[in-house]
């Protein structure tokens, strides 16, 4: 088994929590055991747990966005402990680059980043293709340390035929291109609705509260009408520069399922963009209405972090 460390700013906690989930299956069977600062319970010192999980980690990843090269912890303490480890070949680090940023001006630059060719995983028209990139590179550095080796089954007559033994297939040898068309029913489609805007809600309620840390000079006001809507308000010297209003759309609707409108009325409901649950014949996901001509999110589907993203862009640019 690896140990895995996270090193990440927390303006990127949502995708670091996204590229947890994906690394479930190396957790199932055994083969990794990540940490990250989340994990460290009331009492503890902070400094001291980051250390020493840093210190212990066989892998390191550098979740790199503008936040993480902007962080003087993540790049001077965490990295630049990383990279000793690195060069000393007591760790392996892997650069993952989340969001566009200047990384290939740093001393990451020198490392082999993941996905592939450094695309930042925001970029990916579907997240989840970007993800399985990043696993698969996880899973190929366990296997270069010899820790996620599994042993060979004995022989046996299970194992052998009139043409002698028959060599059990290797992990690395299977084809990528598993997946099977799906068909989604009304119920899937609405749980997915349900989830995806509860999930919006909480990234723009936790996106305010670090906008405000990072920019002492404005206040938010964020306002849940019900389980179905959301309002919000962004104040800087108390005159309001961005607001919107959020929620669950009918049919009608212009077809959409979760409806955005440039202002804060909760009774005016202009629709200035929203997204639909569309699906690929293999997974759900959301996509965008097409009304902003201004900005686009690609062709694909989005995940719920890639459609909160996307919405979030529209609220934020006045402040920009």
């Amino acid at each position: 088994m690896i140990d895995l460390f996270f090193s990440y700013a927390h303006q990127d906690e949502a995708m670091r929590n996204e590229l947890e989930i994906h690394l479930a299956m190396l957790n199932r069977n055994g083969l990794l055991r990540a940490w990250h600062d989340r994990r460290i319970t009331a009492g503890q010192e902070l400094d001291h747990q980051i250390s020493q999980h840093l210190e212990a980690a066989d892998v390191i990843l550098l979740l790199l966005s503008p936040y993480f090269l902007a962080s003087d912890y993540c790049y001077e303490r965490e990295a630049g402990r990383a990279l000793a480890r690195h060069e000393e070949g007591s760790a392996v680090v892997i650069p993952v680059i989340l969001q566009p940023c200047d990384w290939q001006e740093s001393p990451f630059r020198k490392l082999r980043a993941t996905p592939t060719d450094g695309k930042p995983i925001a970029k990916f028209p579907n997240v989840h293709d970007a993800f399985l990139e990043v696993v698969r590179d996880i899973r190929a550095a366990a296997a270069a340390l010899k820790k996620a080796e599994t042993p060979v089954p004995a022989r046996s007559e299970a194992t052998m035929s009139r043409y002698g033994s028959v060599e059990q297939p290797r992990e690395e040898g299977r084809s990528s291109n598993l997946r099977v068309k799906k068909s989604f029913n009304d119920r899937d489609k609405d749980a997915f609705r349900e989830e995806a805007f509860a999930y919006i809600a909480r990234f723009f309620e936790n996106s305010l509260k670090e906008l405000q840390s990072r920019n002492p000079s404005t206040e938010f006001r964020f306002r849940a009408l019900s389980v179905t809507g959301f309002t919000v308000a962004v104040y800087l010297g108390g005159a309001k520069k961005a607001s919107c209003h959020v929620w669950l759309s009918e049919a009608s609707s212009f077809g959409l399922d979760i409806a955005y409108s440039a202002n804060d009325s909760a009774t005016t409901h202009s629709i200035n963009d929203g997204l639909r649950v569309e699906n690929d014949g293999f997974q759900l996901g959301l996509k965008t209405s097409g009304m902003s001509f201004s900005r686009s999110a690609g062709d694909g589907l989005l995940t719920t972090h890639g459609a909160a993203e996307y919405l979030w862009s529209s609220f934020i640019s006045p402040l920009q």
